[in-house]
Order: structure tokens, then C-alpha cells, then sequence
């Protein structure tokens, strides 16, 4: 390549460059997330960064958009579900920056304690392979079931060595475990979720599963030719350290997640 060819070349990147900076950063979310979103959005807008948010109904449409190129970034996902989703569909996807950890709960309507269950009782937990592990280790440190040692988030019912009071295990959709708060005797619960719902206190679960498993950070995830793209860059700084998205995540989650990157 002469010299003339070269330049050539480098100026056609650097305007692609100036020519993405240009377009809005689109990022790709689902209800649960969306709020302080919005927030760190207009913050963005306000430092001359335009965003667009993109909000699914599902858990799948999110990577599928993604991996296409319709969206720039979407939060979502934690590790173990982005690491499914790959292995599943081929996805060349990588996480970018860390958000924030939820806690997850087990909600009763019918008992006020754990020890209260009946034997044969009900319980619900959500039906995907990753969501459904977390509900099975909740379920384990409640002392309802014991799972094989090291299994981990990717226990299946199958795992299951011991289950003394007899419980019945559903498999819902996991946004769907709310509604099944009245008809089942124990729920696995997002908090997100039920305060969307606004039916009960997300903060009434007679356990919760605590926040200390990193690897149900939720991420910013990107496709792997994406990672110097400076609006990415510009718009974490914000969701991360602007003041006026904190005070946002701390009115819609309270004091049932942290800071996935320390704060």
C-alpha cells in the first residue's frame, strides 16, 4: 500500500469515527432496567451525547438486536445468562462495563416463615436455564432442597439429592413469577419486577439471596468490534457516577442492589 493509499484509508476511518459519534448510542433494555436509564439518557442529552433507548418485552430479542447491529449496547443480563445465550446461538457478544446486582427473593403470600411451608407445598421459579439455577440455589440455602455439591447457577432440578418436605416445583416465565404470587405457596421474586407489578412489597421475601455472587452483575454487553467507541465510554461514566442517576437507582431499587463496580 503507497503512501497516498494509506491516508486514504486512514481518513475514511476517521470519518466513519466522527460520522458514529454523530448517531445516537442506542441502547437496548427491558422494563426492569429502564427507569434510571431514562435518567442517565437525559443526563447524557444534557452533555451533548444523544442516546436512544430500545425497550423489549423479552429476554431474547435484546442479543438478537444486538448481534445484528440495530442497537449499539444493551443492559440486561449477568454473566451466566450471556454465556448461555451464546453457547446457544452462536452469538459473538462480550460484556463492556459492569451495572448493577439485584437481589432475588422467595415471596410467600399464604406463610410468614420458612418453616411454615407444608409439606407438598408449591413453589415457582423461573423456567430458563440460568434463572432457574439462581431459584434452585435460593431454594438450597433456605434449606427446602439440597443440591450436588459445585453446581452452582447451572443446577437443574435433575441436581436435586434431597427434598423433605415434598415440594412441587413450577417452571414459569421468570417475568411472569409475579402473577403466580397468588396461586403458588412460595415464589421466587425480582424485586424490578415487583415493584412494577406494585401488587406487594418487593421487600417482604422471607429470604433474600444477597448481593455477594458476582457473577450476577448485570452488564453493559457490545459486540467485541464496538469496544472503542467513545459514546459507550462517555454514556457508562454516566450511568455509573452521575449523581442524578444514583439518586434514580436508589428510588427505583431502595436498598435491594449495589453498585456492580464498587460504587
Amino acid at each position: 500500500m503507497n503512501k497516498k493509499h494509506a491516508l486514504v484509508l486512514a481518513l475514511g476511518l476517521f470519518s466513519g469515527l466522527l460520522h458514529a459519534a454523530d448517531k445516537p448510542l442506542k441502547v437496548g433494555t427491558t422494563a426492569a432496567f429502564a427507569i434510571p436509564l431514562e435518567t442517565a439518557v437525559a443526563e447524557a442529552d444534557k452533555q451533548g451525547l444523544k442516546v436512544e433507548l430500545v425497550e423489549f418485552t423479552d429476554w431474547i430479542a435484546p442479543n438478537v438486536s444486538l448481534a445484528s447491529g440495530d442497537i449499539d449496547v444493551n443492559y440486561f443480563q449477568h454473566i451466566p445468562f450471556l454465556e448461555n445465550a451464546k453457547a446457544a446461538a452462536g452469538f459473538d457478544l462480550t460484556p463492556y462495563a459492569k451495572g448493577i446486582i439485584n437481589n432475588v427473593g422467595l415471596y410467600s403470600k399464604k406463610y410468614k416463615s420458612l418453616d411454615a411451608l407444608p409439606e407438598g407445598a408449591t413453589v415457582a421459579i423461573a423456567n430458563d436455564p440460568i434463572n432457574s439455577g439462581r431459584g434452585l440455589q435460593l431454594l438450597a440455602k433456605a434449606g427446602l432442597i439440597t443440591l450436588k455439591p459445585g453446581v452452582g447457577y447451572k443446577a437443574t432440578e435433575e441436581d436435586i439429592i434431597a427434598n423433605p418436605k415434598k415440594i412441587k416445583i413450577l417452571q414459569v416465565e421468570a417475568v411472569q413469577l409475579v402473577r403466580a404470587y397468588d396461586d403458588a405457596d412460595l415464589v421466587q421474586g425480582y424485586p424490578a419486577y415487583i415493584r412494577l407489578s406494585k401488587t406487594f412489597d418487593a421487600e417482604s421475601a422471607l429470604l433474600f439471596d444477597g448481593i455477594d455472587h458476582p457473577e450476577y452483575v448485570i452488564q453493559f454487553v457490545i459486540q467485541p468490534k464496538n469496544k472503542d467507541d467513545p459514546r459507550l465510554a462517555k454514556f457508562i461514566d454516566i450511568y455509573q457516577h452521575s449523581p442524578v442517576v444514583k439518586a434514580q437507582l436508589d428510588k427505583t431499587y431502595g436498598t435491594l442492589y449495589q453498585p456492580g463496580w464498587g460504587g
